[in-house]
């Protein structure tokens, strides 16, 4: 069975941001297995300097990198990444499949971003949209158009 690994930086404080994200996991077993992997945000002063910012990210970074899984086609989320329609996010899901990779790994930074060590490592850069939210629902987000194109995969009614 393909799995989808999810690396989050950052803890999801806000019940509905967990429920949701709750729902979703417990939805998309029936197509895939996933893996959510919540690490920790870097603590960073209250006004950080674009050095420390830095240096947080980095050390997310290493993090990051050691929960990725070997072999994994690799998805980074990042503002500058491209936006894809749901058919199109199945489709390249499909591909990965078909082209004999049994695992993805989604790689969510934290509300400062990523390091572009991490981003260097992306099969490919998702923008969920050109507008901001806020980081959590990026999570629920995600999770919902993971299981979108699940369904589209297999031919099922959730897309309409």
């Amino acid at each position: 069975m393909f799995t989808i690994t999810i690396v989050a930086v950052g803890k999801l404080k806000e019940p509905f941001y967990r429920d949701a994200c709750a729902e979703y996991a417990k939805r998309l077993p029936a197509y895939c297995r996933l893996d959510m992997i919540e690490l920790a945000e870097h603590r960073l002063p209250d006004d950080p300097s674009p050095a420390q910012i830095a240096a947080g990210l980095a050390k997310e970074a290493s993090a990051i990198r050691a929960r990725i899984p070997k072999g994994a086609w690799v998805c980074v989320l990042t503002p500058e990444g491209k936006t894809l329609p749901s058919e199109a996010l199945a489709g390249r899901l499909r591909a990965v499949k078909t082209g004999g990779v049994s695992s993805a790994c989604f790689i969510l930074g934290s509300s400062f971003g990523l390091d572009p060590a991490v981003k260097a490592l992306a099969d490919f850069r998702l923008s969920l949209s050109p507008m901001t939210f806020p980081h959590h629902l990026a999570r629920v987000m995600l999770l919902e158009q993971l299981y979108r194109a699940e369904t589209i995969q297999a031919g099922g009614r959730y897309h309409k």
